[in-house]
């Protein structure tokens, strides 16, 4: 009895189909059609798809980087005025301070010489008093001094000098 696996197999057939040397010719063909079905496929149709969606995304990588450069332009701008505005309002500041200063030192010097003048009129009027006293003073020294020394000739000579002799020898000496 024959095998029906053996019977439908050819004569010269030791195994699978893919290593029989008779039938490489078409193995090959098919090989080749695939491949440029495949090949075509990927260069037709997969590769312009993923080119265009590199394309799209460096562009809006592209645009993006742009966007973050133009941001960043207007915020170095923007900090640069608002440097600047800070510098004119620090000039500013300096100069209102200044002209504060300026005004404070004037008031003091106007209420110094104020001071000083109302200084002067009461030093002068005391002065004008210590003169009054002093002249008023040396005309009671004279008086003073013949009294005095009226008191002194009674009592080393016992006897009372009378008082136009004491104010002659005063004037004599003086």
């Amino acid at each position: 009895m024959a095998d029906p696996a053996s019977a439908a197999a050819p004569a010269g057939s030791g195994g699978l189909p893919q290593f029989d040397m008779a039938q490489w010719p078409g193995q090959v063909v098919w090989a080749l059609v695939i491949f440029g079905l495949l090949y075509l496929l990927f260069f037709k149709v997969l590769v312009p798809r993923l080119g265009g969606t590199i394309a799209a995304r460096e562009a809006r990588i592209g645009g993006d980087i742009a966007e973050a450069r133009r941001m960043k332009d207007e915020a170095q701008a923007a900090s640069e005025d608002a440097a600047r505005d800070m510098g004119e309002a620090r000039a500013r500041a300096r100069k209102v301070a200044r002209a504060a200063a300026e005004e404070v030192k004037a008031a003091a010097a106007a209420r110094a010489a104020e001071e000083d003048a109302k200084l002067a009129q009461i030093l002068a009027a005391a002065e004008a008093r210590i003169a009054e006293a002093r002249a008023e003073a040396m005309g009671h020294v004279r008086a003073i001094a013949v009294d005095a020394a009226g008191a002194i000739v009674e009592r080393l000579t016992g006897v009372a000098a009378a008082a136009g002799e004491v104010e002659q020898a005063m004037i004599g000496h003086g």
